[in-house]
């Protein structure tokens, strides 16, 4: 059996991931684990650091199990190849190869958002949680869906929020996506704002009506993909198996 493990983005716990939960296939082991100084792991510090955060999370990101980013966890999980044993994939959702671009968000528009971070770091999550959304097809109602899940308040500490926004601005996988140690899978949603148009327009799965939060607008879909590659690595590794005997 191949495992799931999901991982949220900046400024969001493991919860946003319950809503692919009455689509999972039964049999299907998903794990969703906390970053350190997120959720239940609020205490710890999320370093910067990549060997650090690889020792942190050795135990949640198993090399028998297929990795899902979303976001800034996709960014930090393709990072966390080079420091821990491959999975047997990696799938990257709402996430390129950097952050910034000038037709997604640009620098300049990530510097501000810092500097707003480190005058009212409430008030610029609270924006964040509504700009991402910007793409979904009923904004309102998916801010509604996120604070369900999530709460009114960060389940994460400032000092993770202000590293994982150093992260957003400087982390770059264009050199782990030229020569890949295991197969990477991109999904996009059709309305990201947050990704410009060619990394959405090259995804492997391009859904339609939803933007940055397909988990939110679209969770049968995402699950039915997600769940579909996990039962192709499954074969693929026993047909592997097979084969050598």
């Amino acid at each position: 059996m191949t495992a799931l493990v999901l991982l949220s983005g900046w400024g969001i716990d493991a919860r946003i991931w319950q809503t692919l939960a009455p689509h999972w296939p039964k049999h299907l082991d998903v794990r969703t684990p906390n970053w350190p100084g997120y959720g239940e792991r609020f205490a710890e510090s999320f370093s910067a650091s990549l060997p650090a955060l690889a020792a942190k999370m050795r135990d949640q990101l198993p090399n028998d199990a297929v990795w899902v980013g979303w976001s800034l966890g996709g960014l930090l999980a393709g990072a966390l190849l080079a420091h821990l044993p491959v999975p047997k994939a990696l799938v990257l959702i709402g996430t390129g190869p950097k952050f910034c671009h000038a037709d997604g968000v640009s620098t300049a528009e990530l510097a501000t958002f810092r500097r707003a971070f480190e005058r009212d770091p409430m008030a610029t999550w609270q924006h964040f949680l509504r700009w991402q959304l910007q793409g979904e097809p009923a904004p309102r109602s998916a801010h509604r869906r996120l604070l369900d899940l999530i709460g009114s308040q960060p389940s994460a500490s400032l000092r993770s929020l202000a590293a994982g926004l150093d992260q957003l601005r400087d982390m770059d996988l264009t050199p782990m996506l030229s020569s890949p140690p295991c197969p990477i899978r991109r999904i996009a949603g059709e309305h990201d704002g947050l990704m410009h148009a060619t990394t959405r327009e090259s995804a492997n799965l391009l859904l339609t009506e939803t933007g940055h939060c397909p988990m939110l607008s679209r969770p049968a879909a995402l699950a039915g993909y997600l769940s579909g590659l996990g039962q192709e690595l499954t074969l693929a590794c026993d047909d592997k198996a097979e084969a050598a005997r």
